[in-house]
């Protein structure tokens, strides 16, 4: 009988090694997967902070300029105005002979006289015109804004097991192209004291000038993004007995953009606005308020911060077999990047526009993929 119970409690103890041996023998180290990885931004855009070198009060001469881009930027809601001001606005604004205002009679006068002269019509225009204290353009905040659009991609997905519960794993994937989705318009308030006609005598100009429309835009810019991200994961249950194992996870998101391009379109806008700081600067601050091309050669460059963020994920493997497994996951990350675009005149790499902006991506990430454990 004691025999008996000696090879029953040896048989148990066996068993039992062997059970630990076979779950040993089926836990593997390494596991790597592959599957559709789609980002959903939860961010919503930001305000630009834009700026200029054109300093509040910096006096230009204003050159050339029409009558009407005159009178479509007088500040008719000013009130306080001198009885001489208000009889130098009647000057532009009130029709002369067969011109719509005296000024115009001028300048038309000063164009058959001087023609053929540009120097003597150039001393003759600045005679009429002036110069003005411009004010506005300085700094200013936009309450335009980018935010980034779906992204879908193929996700790589690389695990290295410390223990039967823990592993650390490395989030990747195909750098995906985003589209950056802008949202508003972008105005410069432009505000100015000119001396047209009587050097001493005020006219008051005031008018928000639109630089560019990001609504009318099926995208303001791109990027390819590079946002890998390593994670230390808790597996629940345990590998050979357990099919289905949820897990959670922590960590870290790196984010780096490459081959940003903006639109066409607002690339346009934005080098548009670099010629009109030009002129100010070439005391063309009519040929500004005019949209004239200047004597700069006017680039554009953007640029994006790279950025580390937090990220949390909650997930689940189901075994399929000892080596293979179907994956999901749900991630979030709290993402954002300093996004800067700065427009240069190349000839004297003067910087005349720099604006900048948060982008918030905050990604929800999901993925669904197989894996191979090895």
């Amino acid at each position: 009988m004691k025999t008996s119970n000696n090879l029953s409690k040896g048989l148990v103890v066996a068993a039992l090694i062997a059970t630990t041996q076979m779950s040993y023998a089926e836990f593997k180290r390494f596991s790597v997967s592959a599957g559709w990885l789609h980002i959903k931004s939860q961010g919503n855009a930001n305000p630009m902070r834009i700026k200029t070198g054109v300093e509040e009060g910096r006096s230009a001469r204003v050159g050339d300029i029409t009558g009407d881009t005159i009178r479509s930027n007088i500040d008719y809601n000013k009130t306080d105005l001198t009885p001489a001001e208000q009889g130098l606005i009647g000057t532009i604004t009130r029709p002369f002979l067969n011109y719509p205002s005296m000024f115009d009679w001028m300048r038309d006068g000063f164009y058959n006289e001087f023609g053929d002269d540009p120097e003597k019509l150039r001393d003759a225009l600045t005679s009429l015109t002036g110069t003005a204290e411009i004010s506005g353009l300085s700094s200013w905040n936009s309450n335009a804004g980018i935010e980034v659009e779906d992204i879908d991609t193929l996700g790589l997905m690389l695990d290295y097991y410390v223990n039967e519960n823990v592993s650390l794993q490395m989030i990747g994937g195909i750098p995906p192209k985003v589209d950056l989705k802008g949202k508003g318009q972008v105005y410069a308030p432009f505000s100015a004291v000119g001396h047209p006609i009587a050097p001493n005598q005020n006219l008051y100009l005031k008018n928000d000038i639109l630089i560019t429309d990001l609504d009318k835009y099926d995208t303001a810019a791109s990027a390819r993004a590079w946002t890998p991200a390593l994670e230390a994961l808790y597996h629940f249950g345990k590998p050979g007995v357990n099919k289905f194992r949820p897990y959670i996870g922590a960590g870290v998101m790196f984010a780096h953009y490459t081959d940003i391009k903006l639109n066409g379109g607002v690339k346009n806008d934005l080098i548009a606005a670099g010629h009109m700081i030009q002129n100010i600067y070439d005391g063309e601050a009519g040929a500004a308020l005019e949209g004239k091309v200047s004597s700069g050669d006017i680039r554009v460059k953007t640029t994006a911060d790279d950025a580390i963020a937090p990220i949390v994920s909650l997930g689940f493997n189901y075994d399929l077999n000892s080596s293979w497994y179907a994956t999901a996951s749900v991630s979030y990350a709290k993402l954002n990047n300093k996004t800067d675009i700065t427009v240069t005149n190349k000839n004297t790499g003067e910087k005349l526009i720099q604006a900048s902006t948060k982008i918030d991506v905050d990604p929800l990430i999901s993925y669904v993929g197989i894996g191979y454990r090895f």
